[in-house]
């Protein structure tokens, strides 16, 4: 039986495992998707090499960066975002080859494509974590101007939240939320914006898919504002990560 699984810390809830258990029942695939709580990514090499059957990983935070050292070849999307949430296990003559990939980009691209409209020309990302990344490739790839918000300055091509006004707003209509605020159970908070410039031109996605409508999104809402969660993204992603360990991407 083949074997694939997620590696992050902690691991509370696990998508990824609910979904490619049943995606292999209902197909009949021989195979399991386990989590492997690790506290350190010192402890990476230990689940590939005690776990022979070991074919593919998902990788969750915090390690969608520092797994990369430990890799052996780099997709070039992932080498272009540095940040990796799909690991593909090549076994053979006793030796063991690891390939990383970002499923992130290909699942947010294919999500949000749908919803933007020729004035969506510039965006703001939330966070600067390894989703942010492949949430700024994308948008790029899309012909999108981007601009990181975060709590402390010094990024490149970042602001901190007290700079966004409504001059900023009627410029970069697209907001993507990458970072955990609102997710549960802490769902009765939001990222600090001034919402009340929003309006039916903006559009607000939010990765976060629990809860379905984050404080964030009933925010945008409240102002004629498109919103849209994270879960098709997820789902997009998962897709995309079984063809990358088959080797069809």
């Amino acid at each position: 039986m083949d074997l694939y699984g997620l590696i992050g810390y902690p691991l509370k809830h696990s998508f990824s495992r609910a979904f490619f258990n049943e995606k292999f029942e209902a197909e009949g695939i021989d195979a399991e998707y386990r989590n492997f709580e690790i506290p350190r990514i010192d402890d990476f090499m230990e689940v590939i090499t005690s776990n022979p059957n070991l074919r593919g990983l998902n990788v969750t935070i915090p390690y969608k960066e520092k797994v990369i050292p430990y890799l052996d070849e780099l997709d070039p999307s992932a080498a272009s975002i540095k940040a990796v949430n799909v690991i593909r296990i090549t076994r053979g003559k006793g030796k063991i080859h690891l390939t990383g990939y970002n499923s992130d980009v290909i699942g947010f691209t294919e999500s949000i494509s749908p919803l933007l409209r020729p004035h969506h020309r510039k965006a703001l990302i939330l966070g600067t974590g390894g989703a942010s990344k492949a949430v700024d490739h994308g948008l790029q790839s899309l012909g999108l101007e981007t601009l990181f918000v975060s709590r402390t300055e010094g990024k490149k091509r970042s602001i901190t939240y007290d700079k966004i006004t409504e001059e900023l707003l009627a410029e970069y209509r697209v907001i993507v939320n990458t970072t955990p605020i609102g997710m549960y159970p802490i769902e009765d908070v939001c990222p600090d914006l001034p919402y009340e410039h929003l309006g039916k031109e903006h559009l607000l996605y939010d990765l976060i898919y629990n809860p379905e409508h984050t404080l964030f999104m009933k925010k945008g809402a409240e102002r004629g504002a498109t919103v849209k969660n994270g879960l098709e993204m997820l789902l997009l992603q998962a897709y995309a990560a079984w063809d990358m360990w088959q080797g069809k991407r």
